[in-house]
């Protein structure tokens, strides 16, 4: 049941591992990538009391070993601290250019395990095993690493790219269902900016997805890489169609930092309501039927997912506030915000022009049903 997905990068081409018990290889696959017989593993709490043992055993089997730093999971640890931590803690272990570092975690490991090893010694290779849906499907393919700042989310980082990721299906059976619905929000994003049949499948085999159909699982992560790697083949570094891996983050960035990146909304719940929001303004603006929207929504809610600003819990600032805070999205070019809107599902698009009193309005509907 193992899938490959090939990331095509010249000098920098890598394989994404897809399957249930693919951990299983890491000690195979990395002991052919190094010289040195250690490996150094960044993970969070959470994860290193589930899984960390089966990682460093299947890293034994192959006569490699391993020292292992557990960060506290959650948002706040994409923050200077913490890098500085990793940072500083591979440098004690003496880490070297040739060496492998394992980010072994969700995004939030993926993203600041893959910054401190593109700034370690100008580069270290690192490889990618992602534990929740949401790294799988999206943060852990495609080299964007980094941190969070107080002006914003993700606005200091690097590209570097992976050498391998082991994506093992298997590990989504441990997380909560808050978790896992939240990196179904990324998948359904793959679906509806450029698969309509993608997002079909999904209406039909979502709810097999969330119960453990492992084959509906090892499908849906497989398609999300497919369509990553190969948008990423094309753009690297984000100079065109990349963008279009942005649908719904622009609402949902400035939600996030709204909500203090808390608890009170996971990064794939508000890729979902930004989804959302994104083509409620293509339709009023346009350029799809008033009917995708509808059948956005209402896919979302039979998964059983946050849909709507109104399903945040707790106090939000106005519409004026959020618009403002979309500005400090890392898609602003020349003062302008960029938004991924669509013209139907799975037909999304790269737009500036975009007035900001139909921003405003959506927003303050969105508000209204919120405080109703």
């Amino acid at each position: 049941m193992t899938a490959t997905v090939h990331v095509d990068l010249p000098g920098r081409a890598y394989d994404i591992l897809i399957g249930p018990g693919v951990l299983e290889e890491a000690g195979s696959r990395i002991a052919a990538m190094s010289r040195r017989k250690h490996v150094c593993i960044i993970t969070d709490e959470n994860v290193a009391k589930l899984h960390l043992g089966a990682l460093q055993a299947a890293l034994q089997t192959s006569g490699l070993t391993s020292d292992a730093l557990a960060l506290p999971a959650g948002e706040a640890t994409k923050c200077w601290a913490e890098l500085e931590r990793a940072t500083e803690w591979l440098l004690a272990q003496k880490v070297e250019r040739d060496d492998v570092v394992i980010a072994f975690g969700g995004g939030v490991i993926g993203d600041l395990a893959g910054f401190a090893a593109a700034i370690l010694r100008r580069g270290v290779r690192f490889v990618q095993i992602p534990t929740s849906l949401l790294a799988q499907v999206d943060s852990s393919v495609g080299g964007k690493t980094g941190i969070n700042s107080p002006s914003g989310k993700n606005l200091i980082g690097a590209f570097h790219q992976p050498s391998l990721v082991l994506a093992d299906t298997a590990l989504l059976g441990t997380l909560t269902q808050r978790d896992f619905l939240a990196g179904y929000g990324e998948v359904v994003k793959y679906g509806l900016l450029g698969d309509a049949a993608f997002f079909d499948w999904l209406e039909k085999q979502g709810s097999a997805m969330r119960t453990g159909d492992m084959d509906a699982r090892v499908r849906a992560v497989t398609r999300s890489c497919e369509m990553k790697a190969d948008i990423v083949q094309r753009d690297e570094t984000e100079q065109g169609d990349r963008a279009l891996l942005n649908l719904g983050h622009t609402f949902c960035h400035a939600l996030e930092a709204a909500t203090g990146y808390s608890d009170r909304l996971l990064h794939g719940e508000g890729v979902a309501i930004g989804c959302a929001l994104a083509f409620e303004l293509s339709a009023r603006l346009g350029l799809c039927s008033q009917e995708d929207p509808s059948r956005v929504r209402a896919h979302l809610r039979d998964m059983g997912m946050k849909v709507d600003i109104a399903d945040i819990p707790g106090d939000l600032p106005d519409a004026q506030t959020l618009l403002d805070l979309m500005g400090q999205d890392k898609k602003v070019q020349d003062g302008k915000l960029r938004f991924i809107l669509a013209r139907g599902i799975g037909e999304a698009f790269i737009t500036s022009d975009v007035p900001h009193d139909a921003v405003l309005s959506v927003l303050q509907d969105a508000l209204a049903r919120h405080q109703s």
